[in-house]
């Protein structure tokens, strides 16, 4: 797990600092950092040692160092790999498992990805031709952007390392209407406008000549329906996830487990215990003296069960969102996600005694376990008929109910638009399938990618911490989306057959137990005294002046202090406020790990 960036130069001019790029990084990668450069091409790579130690510093090169590779992920069938490819005579320098990309690309060519499994975002360099490739994993576990101008294209895993070749940044429209209706911005754009997202499941070509090629290696949307009986499903299922998660646990450091109350994790945390023969460490979070669901008694139970050594980490209000503007920081491609906050804390707590994390991201979404996927058809049908081609799912946005007079012209012509993702999303799941699994692949295409799994990196990374999330192995992301229905979906319950399955691994009664999700007390934050210092503060900031109306902004405080039905699209705006702040007023320096955000917004 690390950090890379790039610059591939199309005329005479010489490369940037790429030092800076590697400055900008550091914190992905604190164990080292390599550079490769050449006349046209500059590579960064900045490590976090999770394989190989002591030899598997990058860039790395083949047997003649023709072919030049930074990478940033982990490669899980790279034993396999590594086997079959000394076995066709290919001789290996490190034990990496990135080392095994250069090996492959020289043995399969541009079909090599079809063998790979893994999270990963690499720049491949073929010296004898000139031509770079970029390439990120099927689901977009880890991150990957670039910007194409005249003079070159220039690549990171963050776009804030990016500021090198940008200049000022300048904001998105676009995205910011995405941002204020969905807490995140989905697709290719960005907040940072000129910056682009590598899409999952994708190569981007370059030769030099300034016209990069994309092409797809992976499309979710060929997966077929299976029909399988329930027996036949959680016996394919179980062999499956033991081979994923076998394949997850290879590292040379120790790992551990972020545990909630919920299904996902708790199963994650009894398979890693049978498949490594003993308990991994546990963490687990809680809010002190707050109204929201506390996730903390579940979580010690399964816990305790399963004999882990557990932290359980609670929190005080205050000391939460005072990790507001560093957390903003972090996830620079902004999401607006409640759950930045405490995930951000869990990194700090866990990343003081180890490197590597599981967690359950996209169980869920695999394996329908939302409550909005079990939505009959007629409670979208007016939403339908009002957006046609949506399929009537994900078309409510923040500020549908509070009214557009907050927002200036060009941002409201922007969010007339802001529905195309999803829409055209719908549109390209897979003609086979069902209401169900079309709202499956809406999910594992927009907001999976585009705001949990961003929560997920940045958070994580900004402590130097990789996350792991079998759950999103492709293997079973295609196994989960082609079930029946019924196994997905009975009744009141979702992920029945993940529910069934666990049965064999914990007690029914936490399986079957009615979901409450992870909640985060923000309409508890914005109120009282914090409500009236934002109210002096927030109408008066560089990104609300810009794009939104203060008086109108001023009046939706005031609303909310009445009413506390606000805080949602409160909170995006407070979020779009300190990342204007860092990224657009500021040079995208770290604010301290602990500030008031209202505090920093006003110096």
């Amino acid at each position: 797990m690390c950090g890379i960036a790039g610059f591939y130069a199309f005329g005479p001019d010489p490369l940037p600092d790429l030092g800076e790029f590697a400055h900008r990084l550091a914190h992905r990668g604190p164990d080292g950092q390599g550079i490769f450069k050449d006349a046209r091409l500059g590579l960064v790579h900045t490590r976090l040692a999770i394989i190989d130690l002591t030899g598997g510093a990058q860039p790395l090169y083949n047997e003649d160092a023709s072919l030049v590779l930074v990478a940033n992920g982990e490669i899980y069938n790279h034993v396999e790999l590594r086997g079959e490819l000394q076995a066709l005579g290919h001789r290996f320098a490190t034990h990496s498992d990135s080392e095994v990309l250069l090996h492959a690309y020289e043995a399969w060519g541009e079909a090599f990805l079809q063998r790979v499994r893994g999270m990963y975002a690499f720049a491949l360099y073929e010296r004898s031709t000139g031509r770079l490739w970029l390439a990120r994993d099927r689901l977009g576990i880890k991150p990957l952007y670039y910007v194409h101008s005249q003079q070159g294209l220039a690549f990171a895993s963050e776009p804030k390392a990016l500021r090198t070749v940008l200049g000022r940044p300048q904001l998105d429209l676009d995205a910011l209407a995405c941002l204020l209706q969905a807490n995140f911005t989905p697709g290719e754009h960005t907040l940072w406008r000129g910056v682009k997202r590598l899409p999952p499941g994708c190569l981007l070509r370059c030769d030099g000549r300034g016209v990069p090629q994309m092409q797809s290696y992976w499309r979710l949307n060929e997966v077929q329906p299976l029909q399988l009986a329930e027996s036949q499903a959680l016996e394919r299922l179980d062999a499956l996830m033991q081979e994923v998660v076998r394949e997850h646990l290879r590292a040379d450091v120790p790992i551990g487990v972020f545990l909630s109350g919920g299904v996902d994790s708790a199963l994650l945390t009894a398979l890693i215990r049978d498949l490594s023969g003993e308990p991994p460490r546990t963490w687990s979070v809680g809010f002190k003296g707050s109204r929201v669901h506390n996730e903390l008694p579940a979580a010690e139970a399964v816990a305790r069960q399963l004999g882990t050594r557990h932290t359980a980490v609670e929190f005080a209000a205050d000391e939460l969102l005072a990790r507001l503007p560093h957390a903003v920081w972090a996830a620079d491609d902004l999401t607006a996600d409640y759950a930045n906050l405490p995930v951000s804390l869990l990194a700090e707590r866990a990343g003081a005694e180890l490197k590597v994390v599981f967690s359950g991201e996209g169980g869920d979404e695999v394996f329908a376990g939302y409550g909005r996927y079990r939505a009959p058809w007629w409670r979208s049908l007016w939403a339908r008929l009002r957006h046609p081609g949506s399929g009537g799912y994900r078309t409510r946005g923040l500020f549908d109910r509070v009214g557009h007079d907050l927002f200036t012209p060009e941002l409201a012509a922007a969010l007339a638009r802001w529905r195309a993702p999803y829409i055209a999303a719908w549109r390209q799941a897979p003609r086979t399938a069902s209401l169900l699994a079309r709202r499956q692949y809406v999910d594992l295409t927009t907001w999976l990618p585009d705001d949990l799994l961003i929560k997920a990196d940045r958070m994580l990374m900004a402590f130097g911490v990789e996350g792991r999330v079998p759950f999103l192995d492709h293997r079973v992301v295609e196994f989960g989306l082609a079930l029946p229905d019924p196994l997905k979906v009975r009744r009141r319950s979702g992920k029945v057959l993940l529910k069934r399955w666990g049965e064999r691994y914990l007690p029914p009664e936490h399986l079957w137990a009615r979901k409450r999700g992870f909640t985060v007390p923000v309409r508890e934050w914005l109120q009282g005294e914090r409500l009236e210092r934002l109210a002096h503060v927030l109408p008066h900031c560089a990104a609300v002046r810009l794009w939104l109306r203060p008086g109108a902004v001023a009046a939706l405080i005031e609303r909310h202090r009445r009413s506390g039905r606000h805080s949602a699209p409160l909170w995006v705006l407070l979020n779009l406020a300190l990342w204007y702040r860092i990224h657009i007023e500021g040079d995208s320096t770290a604010p301290p790990l602990q500030q008031d955000p209202i505090a920093y917004l006003a110096a």
